[in-house]
């Protein structure tokens, strides 16, 4: 990572690069264009809705915003992540989502946890909170797997929500 803002850097998995979104990339999403480096199934709905809330959200471009998500063996972009931000007293909200091309390889869960442990990095930022709803069982699954504990139960969602040790 950069020494200036790691925040910025490529974040590297083991299978997986998250990068941060380019306006060319969201420019293209809401156009309609094409990439050759998308898997066929990009984006996905959620990845639309994201795109076109850059423009009332700039700050989800900053550094620990959103990041697409590139399969490192195919070099394709096969989702995104993102942290909503600025943090609510201290607490991040994580979103996430792999299109169906993709889905059951683990990548929601190993992007969560990279995403995650940059974020309890942040100034002033001592928890990451995701909502989910429990029709979602594979959402739910992703959640527990990155080491996130269900802490409420809100109508027709449940929240779950990691907190850095250290805080």
């Amino acid at each position: 990572m950069s020494s200036s803002s790691p925040a910025h850097a490529d974040l590297t998995t083991e299978r997986l690069v998250l990068r941060p979104w380019t306006m060319d990339e969201v420019t293209a999403v809401l156009d309609g264009t094409r990439s050759a480096h998308w898997a066929e199934d990009f984006p996905a709905e959620g990845d639309r809705v994201i795109a076109g809330l850059f423009d009332q959200h700039p700050v989800w471009l900053t550094p620990y915003g959103h990041r697409l998500v590139v399969e490192r063996a195919s070099g394709s972009v096969v989702g995104s992540i993102g942290l909503f931000w600025p943090p609510s007293e201290g607490v991040l909200e994580i979103g996430y989502g792999i299109v169906a091309s993709r889905r059951g390889r683990g990548y929601a869960t190993e992007a969560t946890r990279a995403l995650t442990g940059l974020a309890l990095t942040a100034p002033d930022v001592h928890t990451v909170s995701a909502h989910v709803e429990p029709s979602n069982p594979s959402s739910v699954r992703v959640l527990e797997k990155a080491g996130f504990q269900q802490w409420a139960t809100e109508g027709d969602t449940i929240r779950y929500r990691i907190t850095n040790p250290g805080s």
